[in-house]
C-alpha cells in the first residue's frame, strides 16, 4: 500500500500524552508539511502559531475549557499546540485552514507522533483574551482561528479505526 494512503487509514485522534516535549526538529516537520496544505488560488491564507512555551500553551487551555464550560485540559496534556488562523479576508480561508489542519494531523503521525484537532479556536480568539494573547504575540491581520492541532506523544497505542459506513461512497457511472 502507498505510504500516504496507509498514513491516512492508520492516523487517529490521540486524547493522552505523556509530558516529554516533541523535538524542534520534529515540529518543524509538522509545520512545514502544513504550509503545504492546499490553498485557495494558491494564496496561503492561513498561518501556523507552533506554540510550545508553557505559559502561552496554558492560556489557550484556559481559554478553550472555559468556552467549552470545563476546568480540564482539552488539550489533553499535549506539550505542543499548533494553532491555525487564517485571513478572513480571503474566500477560501475556513477550507484553506482545514486542509493546513489535515496536513499537520498526517504529518504528524508519519514522524510517530500523535494529534488531535481540538475545536473551539474560532470562540478563543474572538475573545479578549485570545486577540490579546495575538497582540504579545505580534499577530496583526484579520484572522478566524480554524483549529488547534495538539500533538505530542501518545501515552497509549491508538485505538482501531470504526467501521466505514456502507454508504459513504456513491458511484456515478
Amino acid at each position: 500500500m502507498n505510504d500516504i494512503i496507509k498514513a491516512m487509514e492508520t492516523r487517529r485522534s490521540i486524547r493522552g500524552y505523556k509530558e516529554d516535549m516533541v523535538p524542534e526538529e520534529l515540529i518543524a516537520e509538522v509545520v512545514e508539511a502544513g504550509t503545504y496544505a492546499a490553498t485557495g488560488m494558491g494564496r496561503q491564507s492561513p498561518i501556523i502559531l507552533a506554540v510550545t512555551n508553557k505559559e502561552v500553551r496554558d492560556r489557550l487551555s484556559k481559554v478553550n475549557a472555559e468556552i467549552m464550560g470545563t476546568t480540564g485540559d482539552p488539550f489533553y496534556g499535549a506539550p505542543v499546540v499548533l494553532v491555525v488562523l487564517a485571513d478572513k479576508s480571503r474566500p477560501t480561508y475556513l477550507y484553506d485552514g482545514s486542509l493546513v489542519m489535515g496536513n499537520l494531523m498526517l504529518a504528524a503521525h508519519s514522524l510517530g507522533l500523535g494529534s488531535c484537532w481540538i475545536h473551539r479556536a474560532k470562540e478563543t480568539f474572538e475573545r479578549e483574551e485570545g486577540k490579546a494573547i495575538l497582540k504579545e504575540l505580534g499577530i496583526e491581520g484579520d484572522y478566524e482561528g480554524i483549529g488547534n492541532c495538539v500533538i505530542g506523544y501518545a501515552k497509549e497505542p491508538a485505538k482501531d479505526a470504526a467501521p466505514r459506513k456502507t454508504d459513504y461512497v456513491h458511484y456515478i457511472k
